[in-house]
């Protein structure tokens, strides 16, 4: 018993991680869809990845922000000059997938990011 008590623990120490938390937030002003947005990885709830995120997106000097999407495990964002989209998923290509079909055609991935 002591033994599956230990191993169990041992995954929930291991496995912690792997329900961390990320959000993107984007200034949709025209001109700055390539600068214009915050995505973060790593935090322990989606309020705290969401407040992240949108610090990230004003810190790079962007006055619109506001957040669009959280995720579990990878998140990806795409612009073209017109449209963005953010997506989210298990694996990079299907976040990347999600970003591109809500943003349209025209545009391209500006960053992904996975935990």
């Amino acid at each position: 018993m002591k033994m599956c008590a230990t191993l169990l623990a041992i995954f929930l120490a291991m496995s912690g991680t792997a329900w961390a938390k990320g959000a993107i937030a984007v200034d949709d002003e025209a001109g700055t869809r390539d600068t214009g947005y915050g995505l973060v990885t790593g935090y322990e709830n989606k309020d705290e990845a969401l407040r992240a995120a949108l610090a990230q997106c004003r810190k790079a000097g962007n006055d619109g922000c506001r957040t669009v999407a959280w995720f579990e495990t990878c998140g990806s964002y795409a612009s073209s000059k017109q449209r963005y989209g953010a997506g989210w998923g298990k694996t990079e290509a299907a976040a990347e997938d999600m970003a591109l079909d809500k943003c349209g055609s025209g545009c391209r991935i500006v960053v992904s990011e996975c935990e």
